[in-house]
């Protein structure tokens, strides 16, 4: 058995309170529908600025009436501090996940992801600490590594920022580490690698590369691929990504605490081979998709490849990291399909 499979079968005989900021999108419904599926109490935190409501209402579809109870939505900017103090009051655990992503919004629009992302991040450990939690974990990201030609990515190793929101992902790490030194605050960072799955939004400008390839092959539209197809990264399901931070926000041992950690499955797949991969898990789902993809001009700011060293994860918190990219595309296919 697993530490993480182990965990799953303790936390329902010991609910605790947990709070996810950003919990209407990605990747925090993902983490509002296991912990309430654990019997868990969860406060959530989100002003819709990426997030859905509709994300919300399925999770409520898929809990039992007596979990969905233990979930208190606060409707607020963790810009503004007491919107952050009202969500952590009696907080045990906070799972930090609000935050401006994309690349290429960080470059139109700097100022807006700056406040987010610095500010707001600033804001959620304040309050956490002077809420007295017992862990802050948070989403850091692989573009932390910027120029650093090294793979794969080791954590004590990175480059200079290839963009505003690289900047203000390496911010927060610098605040956390300063938190814990200073004030004793236990703070985990987890460098998320190219997380996609269930509820990833598949429309507008900065829609990551998955879902909005997978929904343009659904509806047999174009699918245009930045660069020559050879750009390489570290695709990592979501589920894998739920089981690093329960494992994190969880974890016992003070030598795994106060560190930041690849979240990944350390493996490359460039563009070509993902639009393969997407093509060929369709039409296993019934879904046949003809066209070839249109290539364009490479994208300022990203790096060309980009895969993990997961060792570090895996020694001090025990992650296993079960699925593969096929994995998750054959798991979250059937969603996409449904809300394409």
């Amino acid at each position: 058995m697993t530490r993480y499979e182990s965990l799953l079968q303790e936390l329902p005989k010991t609910p605790k309170t947990w709070l996810v900021t950003g919990v209407a999108g990605f990747i925090g419904s993902n983490l509002l529908e296991t912990l309430l599926k654990l019997d868990q109490r969860v406060v959530g935190l989100d002003n819709f600025a990426t997030g859905h409501q509709r994300n919300l209402d399925e999770i409520q579809g898929l809990v039992t009436c007596q979990q969905w109870a233990r979930f208190k939505f606060v409707q607020g900017d963790i810009r503004n501090l007491d919107d952050c103090r009202q969500a952590c009051e009696s907080v045990d655990y906070v799972l930090h996940q609000a935050a401006l992503g994309s690349v290429p919004r960080s470059v139109n629009d700097p100022i807006t992801t700056n406040g987010a992302n610095i500010d707001g991040f600033l804001n959620m450990l304040v309050a956490a600490r002077d809420a007295d939690v017992k862990s802050f974990t948070y989403a850091a990201s692989s573009s932390t590594y910027g120029d650093h030609p090294g793979l794969p990515k080791v954590e004590n190793v990175i480059g200079k920022p290839l963009s505003p929101y690289a900047v203000t992902k390496y911010v927060n790490e610098l605040y956390a580490d300063v938190f814990a030194r200073t004030y004793g605050f236990t703070t985990i960072g987890l460098r998320y690698f190219n997380v996609f799955g269930k509820r990833q939004d598949p429309d507008g400008a900065y829609a990551a590369v998955i879902p909005k390839w997978t929904a343009a092959m659904i509806k047999g539209e174009d699918v245009f691929i930045n660069g020559d197809g050879e750009t390489s990264r570290d695709f990592c399901f979501i589920d894998n990504t739920v089981e690093a931070n329960l494992l994190a926000a969880l974890t016992t041992d003070d030598a795994a605490r106060n560190q930041v950690y690849n979240v990944a499955v350390s493996a490359r797949t460039n563009l070509n081979q993902l639009f393969a991969a997407i093509r060929d898990t369709l039409a296993g789902n019934g879904v046949r998709y003809d066209k070839v993809p249109i290539y364009r001009g490479f994208r300022t700011g990203d790096v060309r490849h980009s895969q993990a060293d997961i060792n570090k994860i895996q020694d001090l918190l025990g992650y296993a990291s079960q699925y593969s990219i096929q994995d998750g595309l054959a798991s979250a296919m059937p969603w996409y399909i449904a809300h394409a």
